[in-house]
């Protein structure tokens, strides 16, 4: 039910008892039923301390700009050069899909910006499988060739959508 954090608490409750049962017959003289309380208010404590963590007040003050600008991203380099490739067929589908519809300056721009950064993926991705070739077995190596195919196919029919010059510099650029 609460994982990690139940199992933590389970150990707590259980030292607690055992160190109370122990007192109990080690020194007599001590109220060891006076300290019982100890247990359900050491759990008391625990369920509230697990009900703050897990607000969204205290939730929100753990949240860095990276999280929200770039949630569950991780970084290339840790991807596999099949999660890069079906990352860039996919972007490079939805610039495909942005530019088909009505393209204004901006989403023409965005679109740039977009495949700037699957072609520095595309980088990424013929790094990563160049490294990994040698190694590699005769599968394996048609696994990342065919990997690299998809991602230099894809990015070949997202820039014939773009519109003639947009690649030569962005807004951001010019200024």
């Amino acid at each position: 039910m609460f994982g990690l954090f139940g199992l933590i608490v389970a150990l707590i409750l259980t030292a607690e008892i055992v160190v109370l049962a122990v007192l109990g017959t080690v020194a007599p003289d001590v109220p060891a039923l006076g300290l019982a309380p100890i247990v359900p208010l050491t759990l008391f404590v625990a369920l509230l301390a697990r009900r703050w963590t897990s607000s969204l007040s205290y939730r929100m003050g753990e949240i860095s700009p990276e999280d929200i600008a770039d949630p569950g991203r991780q970084p290339p380099a840790e991807d596999s050069p099949e999660q890069l490739s079906s990352s860039i067929v996919e972007r490079t589908a939805e610039i495909r899909r942005s530019l088909a519809e009505e393209p204004s300056d901006i989403r023409v721009e965005m679109c740039t910006l977009g495949y700037m950064a699957c072609v520095n993926d595309m980088i990424t991705l013929t790094h990563l499988a160049n490294a990994e070739l040698p190694n590699a077995g005769f599968f394996r190596r048609v696994q990342l060739r065919r990997a690299r195919k998809k991602a230099t196919d894809a990015l070949a029919e997202a820039r014939k959508a773009l519109p003639p010059g947009a690649l030569r510099a962005t807004r951001q650029e010019q200024q």
